[in-house]
C-alpha cells in the first residue's frame, strides 16, 4: 500500500485528494494545521468521512514546526504539499506572515523530503505568478515571472526552492499552476461561493472593477486528476504546469452562471479596482496534457450545478431570496 503525505488535507482541494486517494486504496496522512484563516468547523466537516478509514491518519500540526516533522516515523512514497497560507488581498495585508508560512514552511517540507529520501514531491502553486501578463493564454514557457502580490510571489519563492532541491538531490519537484478552483467545499472567502450565499441570502455581492475581469474556472475534480497524474509522473526531475480549463469567462458572466443555477437575481455592489487583482487569467494546458494527460471535463455550468447541491446540502443558514427560473 502506497503512503501520501498531504499537507493542508483538510483544506477545500486537499481533502478532495485524500477521497481520491482513500478510494484507490493509498494509505493517507494528512497533515493540517486548521488555521484559522476560516471557520474550523468547515476544515472538520471535510475530514468528517476520513477519519473511521483505516488508511487514514490526521496530524494537526504547522508547517513550519521542523521538531513536529522530524519526529514523524513513518515512511512515505510522496508528499502532496497543498498547504500554504491562501488569498491575494490579505497577503497585501499581513506579507511576513505569507512569506513566513509558505516559504519556510516550504522549505522545512523540501527539508523533510530530502532527510526521508522522499523523491516525488508535488507542490500547489497558483497561476498569481504570471502577474499581469497580456500573452494568453499563459504558458509555462514564459521565463520571466512578475507576481504583484506577496501571496504570488511566495509561489514563485517556492517553485525555485523546489528547483534548487530538484537539481541538488534529485528530489522530482513538480509545480502544478492551479487556476481559480471551485466546487464543493470550497473556501468562504472564494469568489463563487461568497458570491452564491450572498445571493441565497437575498444580499449585495460585491463586484470590483467593471465586471470584465476574467478567470479560468477549474472545477475541483478536474484539478484532483492533475495532481493524481503527477504524483506518478517520472519523465523528470523538476517540472511547471498549468492545471487550468483553457477557457476564460468574465465576471459578469460568472454572476450570469450563478443567477441561472441558483435561480435568484444578483444585487450586485460595483467597486473600484482591488490591489493585487490581475485583469484575466487562462491557461495554455497543453504542457498539461502531454505530460500527465490532463484533459479537464467540467465545463463551468455543470460544475457550478454540482457546487450549488452541495451548497444547498451544507448550508446551515437559510435561505431568504425567492426563487425563479432565470437564463
Amino acid at each position: 500500500m502506497k503512503h501520501a503525505l498531504v499537507t493542508g488535507g483538510a483544506g477545500f482541494i486537499g481533502s478532495h485528494v485524500v477521497d481520491r486517494l482513500l478510494g484507490e486504496g493509498w494509505r493517507v496522512t494528512t497533515l493540517d494545521n486548521f488555521d484559522s484563516f476560516y471557520d474550523r468547523t468547515l476544515k472538520e466537516q471535510n475530514v468528517a468521512g476520513h477519519r473511521s478509514h483505516h488508511a487514514y491518519t490526521l496530524l494537526e500540526g504547522d508547517i513550519r514546526d521542523w521538531q513536529m516533522l522530524d519526529s514523524l516515523r513513518d515512511d512515505y512514497d510522496v508528499i502532496v504539499h497543498l498547504a500554504a497560507r491562501a488569498g491575494v488581498r490579505p497577503s497585501i495585508e499581513q506579507p511576513r506572515l505569507y512569506q513566513d508560512v509558505n516559504v519556510a514552511g516550504t522549505q522545512n517540507m523540501l527539508e523533510f523530503a530530502r532527510t526521508r529520501d522522499i523523491r516525488q514531491f508535488v507542490f500547489a502553486s497558483s497561476s498569481s505568478v504570471y502577474g499581469v501578463n497580456p500573452n494568453v493564454p499563459w504558458s509555462e514557457d514564459e521565463v520571466v515571472l512578475r507576481p504583484i502580490s506577496p501571496y504570488a510571489s511566495t509561489k514563485v519563492s517556492c517553485e525555485l526552492l523546489g528547483h534548487a532541491y530538484s537539481h541538488l538531490y534529485g528530489t522530482r519537484f513538480l509545480a502544478l499552476r492551479f487556476f481559480t478552483v471551485y466546487g464543493p467545499r470550497q473556501r468562504p472567502d472564494l469568489a463563487i461561493r461568497k458570491f452564491a450565499e450572498r445571493m441565497l441570502r437575498g444580499e449585495r455581492i460585491p463586484l470590483f472593477g467593471s465586471g470584465e475581469t476574467r478567470r479560468d474556472y477549474t472545477f475541483v475534480d478536474d484539478t484532483v486528476s492533475g495532481i493524481r497524474a503527477a504524483m506518478d509522473y517520472e519523465g523528470s526531475t523538476y517540472e511547471t504546469i498549468n492545471l487550468g480549463n483553457d477557457h476564460a469567462v468574465s465576471l459578469s458572466e460568472l454572476v450570469s452562471e450563478l443567477e441561472a443555477v441558483l435561480g435568484v437575481r444578483a444585487n450586485v455592489q460595483r467597486l473600484g479596482d482591488q490591489p493585487g487583482d490581475v485583469p484575466q487569467t487562462w491557461a495554455n494546458i497543453d504542457k498539461a496534457r502531454k505530460l500527465l494527460g490532463y484533459d479537464p471535463q467540467t465545463r463551468l455550468r455543470e460544475g457550478l450545478e454540482k457546487f450549488a447541491v452541495w451548497l444547498e446540502s451544507a448550508s446551515v443558514e437559510p435561505v431568504t431570496a425567492s426563487r425563479e427560473p432565470i437564463g
